[in-house]
């Protein structure tokens, strides 16, 4: 994700609240919130008996057979058979239990974050407020709940010494400290993202990092890769808004960014999104103003405003739908690169940050948020972004601070963790046990009923792209939302980095995209960066030949 995404000539402004598409979507919000953002280690000898055999005690047994747990304490149902596509299937990456097994032992025998590495954290009380049960059966969400929770803020592209003002998604990671073991809601600020599948994550990074030959960050390289990726359209639109310039992390929303399973206690179904509503209103700063904003202007703001008891509070919103309500919709539920504009949320909680960290590496460097990191009753959705980060998030952190990450006091949960995973770096566990395998004698159960929830799958194994992709109308419908002044700076940064691209058919293609979105939004940007509107209609026509079944009018 990037600064304008990104460069220094778009970052220049004044300080808006974030317009809101409630009037083209209807209501959307529950009790006067608003919910659309639009809207806010001596050489020694051996002591004679080195090669004596060390006599080791008998194992205690316990009157309780305690339950095997995640790192993140949360209780597991099965440790003996992969998830599999049926009998005869193949194994799920989505098996969050296999990979974190396999790759907790794969670092037994023993740097800054590619992305997200700028950061700022807070603890924080999470309360529930409302009794969702029907929903899920996750412990935290029984109304009147308080969970301890600990929130880092982040831009995403910019390296840990980057100013808080340039142009970036910013990073909105909430770990919940509950009884059933940590759950990390790990989203954006935006809603949306720039591509729908994990496979090419590390190729959108590549793009938006500096250039492996000048070391600089390069508009022609990132719009090479958007513009042969249509679908980031709507996160384009969006980041290029003044959003992607906040004027503190109080003021801006959360997401979730992808749908999620929720399970009741009976294997119902749900799937939902999350949100967070920030009660301090979405304040954005134009271009201009985060470009001469001071230094580390957000983190200052929130060490600031914490510290003399200012303490900011969000609303926890969720939207669901059921498997029954997918048919009718003309995008794919799954697609991380689209909102549920037309589903309703409803407020389930409150989350206040109240106190900063007394040490900024021990607890906002050191801290680790992965999704695969669930509680029983909330579950991977088909969501093809998310499943891989169910993979890539762990493991990033295994190999960033180590295998046993999890120790750590900013990422131990409070459950408590029975599993069979051993030494690795800074291994604290204190474990006195000779048994470290399952099954063994000496008993860990892993119960049924923390299993998760099982599925149906009859499909052609494949690798290609989504049906529904409807790349450009999401985006259209915010940029109609916005003010007048807003759809001026949207131009304004936009064409500041794209009108730095010297290819004439990437800036073609581009603009191309927009105004397939809203034909205003495509000729202003056109008319920003030179490009003939004949080539664009042109560009438009090879892309409806090319995928006929995408075709949409254009308004």
């Amino acid at each position: 994700m990037p600064n304008s995404p990104i460069s220094a000539a778009s970052l220049r402004g004044l300080t808006l609240a974030a317009v809101s598409l409630s009037a083209l979507v209807g209501a959307q919000a529950l009790a006067q919130t608003e919910t659309q953002v639009a809207g806010r280690m001596a050489t020694v000898t051996l002591p004679a008996d080195a090669g004596n055999t060390m006599p080791v005690p008998a194992e205690a047994v316990s009157a309780a057979v305690p339950n095997l747990t995640r790192d993140n304490g949360a209780p597991i149902g099965a440790n003996r058979n992969s998830k599999t596509a049926g009998d005869l299937g193949p194994v799920l990456l989505e098996d969050t239990t296999l990979i974190e097994k396999l790759s907790r032992f794969d670092r037994e025998r023993i740097p800054e974050r590619v992305v997200h590495a700028r950061g700022t954290g807070a603890h924080g009380i999470f309360r529930a407020t409302a009794d969702i049960s029907d929903l899920t059966r996750a412990s935290l969400f029984m109304s009147g709940k308080e969970t301890p929770i600990f929130v880092r803020f982040s831009s995403v592209i910019h390296p840990s010494g980057s100013p808080e003002g340039l142009r970036d998604p910013r990073g909105f990671a909430t770990k919940f400290y509950t009884d059933q073991g940590n759950w990390d809601l790990v989203g954006n600020n935006l809603p949306v993202f720039f591509i729908r599948d994990a496979m090419q994550f590390p190729d959108m990074v590549h793009s938006l990092k500096p250039s492996p030959v000048t070391n600089k960050q390069d508009p022609n390289r990132f719009f090479d890769f958007f513009s042969n990726t249509p679908e980031s359209t709507n996160m384009l639109t969006q980041l290029y808004s003044n959003l992607g310039t906040p004027s503190s992390y109080r003021t801006m929303d959360g997401n979730g960014v992808h749908a999620f399973k929720l399970v009741n206690a009976q294997g119902k179904v749900t799937f939902a999104k999350f949100r967070w509503i920030s009660r301090q209103g979405v304040k954005n700063l134009t271009a201009r103003d985060a470009g001469a904003a001071q230094f580390n202007f957000m983190t200052d703001d929130l060490y600031r405003e914490v510290g003399k008891g200012n303490v900011p509070t969000w609303d926890l919103m969720i939207q669901t739908m059921s498997p029954d309500q997918f048919a009718g919709l003309d995008y794919n539920p799954f697609d991380d690169t689209k909102e549920w504009l037309d589903v309703p949320f409803r407020k389930i909680g409150e989350m206040t940050l109240n106190r900063m960290p007394a040490n900024f590496f021990e607890f906002t460097e050191q801290s680790a948020f992965a999704p695969a990191n669930m509680v029983p009753g909330i579950e991977a959705s088909p969501d093809r972004m998310l499943q891989g980060r169910l993979f890539s998030y762990s493991d990033t952190q295994r190999y960033r601070v180590g295998a046993n990450v999890m120790g750590l006091p900013v990422n131990k949960p409070l459950a408590p963790v029975v599993n069979n995973y051993q030494d690795g770096v800074m291994d604290g566990t204190g474990s006195t046990s000779n048994v470290n395998y399952f099954p063994a004698t000496v008993q860990k159960q892993a119960a049924a009923e923390f299993g998760q929830s099982t599925y149906a799958v009859n499909a052609t194994v494949d690798a290609k792209p989504i049906e529904k992709t409807n790349n450009f109308a999401q985006a259209g419908l915010f940029y109609r939302s916005l003010s007048a002044k807003d759809k001026a700076d949207l131009i304004a940064n936009l064409a500041g980095d794209l009108g730095q691209v010297t290819s004439d058919r990437t800036r073609t293609i581009m603009v191309s995209y927009f105004y397939q979105a809203d034909k205003d939004y495509g000729t202003r940007i056109a008319r920003a960066v030179n490009v003939p509107m004949g080539e664009v209609t042109k560009a438009v026509s090879e892309y409806e030949a090319a995928y006929p079944q995408q075709r949409l009018t254009v308004r």
